[in-house]
């Protein structure tokens, strides 16, 4: 049985499937949070999986009590198949964990009824961001949605994804996207190795993206270092390697920034939640 991500999407949804806008926006909340959203697909395969057994196990008992001599119990094995498009490399996160968010950090207790509240204080505390022009939320489907962040009104937008999350259905940050900075590799929720290997196209000022290493919380970095697009206005790519000390948590995240020729201020981010590799 193969459920694609499209398949949990609202169909309240208000996204208008026609719209350019639109598609770009349904288009890059598929890919932040396809990783996690994967293992709701195995959970619902192991309770059909269950549910047959049950059933199974129900027939042949009633066969059993016939009076009919002749009657036969015949079991018939269903193979279910779940088709999901995550990497081997991907780290399966129950979507209802609050370790597959950046922010807030599970061991933090901090927990958001408001999505913008929850992107607000993400784009100024985790990224640092210096009084930034935050949006509205835009609805993904009934749990998830983004809301666009920039330095100033006329900056350009960081996308902060964030979806419904824990047991208590709290909003949290899933990572941000922007189109001057675009990554390949880390991809989220994966195990990176050490270093870690940094691909993707950039374009920011003198072509220069910083990028940190960070462990879960704490926004003191376990490397630093940058890679380097292009900054004549067009995406030049980068392939580099990032070592960083070993991390005291499990999960963490790679934050790519670049920062305001003016006054350094911090300009747009892209934040990719991943896995450490086991010591």
């Amino acid at each position: 049985m193969g459920i694609a991500v499209n398949d949990l999407t609202d169909p309240t949804d208000p996204t208008d499937a026609n719209d350019p806008e639109d598609r770009a926006r349904r288009s890059r909340w598929v890919r932040m949070i396809a990783p996690a959203v994967a293992v709701a697909a195995v959970a619902v395969a192991a309770l059909v999986i269950g549910v047959l057994a049950d059933d199974d196990e129900d027939v042949s008992t009633a066969s059993t009590t016939s009076a009919a001599p002749t009657t036969t119990t015949t079991t018939t094995s269903v193979a279910i198949t779940t088709t999901t498009s995550t990497p081997a490399s991907t780290t399966t996160v129950d979507t209802s964990a609050t370790d597959a968010a950046v922010w807030p950090a599970p061991s933090s207790g901090r927990r958001f009824t408001d999505p913008v509240e929850a992107a607000t204080t993400f784009a100024t505390e985790f990224v640092g961001f210096t009084d930034p022009v935050v949006g509205e939320f835009l609805q993904g489907d009934s749990r998830s949605g983004e809301v666009e962040v920039r330095p100033r009104a006329d900056g350009p937008v960081t996308t902060v994804f964030v979806r419904l999350l824990g047991t208590d259905d709290a909003w949290s940050v899933l990572g941000t996207a922007t189109p001057n900075i675009e990554v390949d590799q880390p991809t989220a929720l994966t195990t990176i190795g050490n270093p870690v290997r940094l691909i993707g196209r950039a374009r920011a000022f003198e072509g220069t993206v910083d990028v940190e290493v960070r462990e879960d919380g704490t926004t003191t970095p376990l490397g630093t270092g940058f890679v380097t697009g292009r900054g004549d206005g067009v995406l030049g790519p980068f392939d580099s390697e990032l070592p960083y000390e070993v991390a005291g948590t499990e999960r963490g995240t790679v934050l790519f920034v670049t920062h305001s020729a003016e006054d350094g201020s911090v300009w747009e981010a892209a934040v990719i939640r991943v896995v450490f590799p086991t010591p």
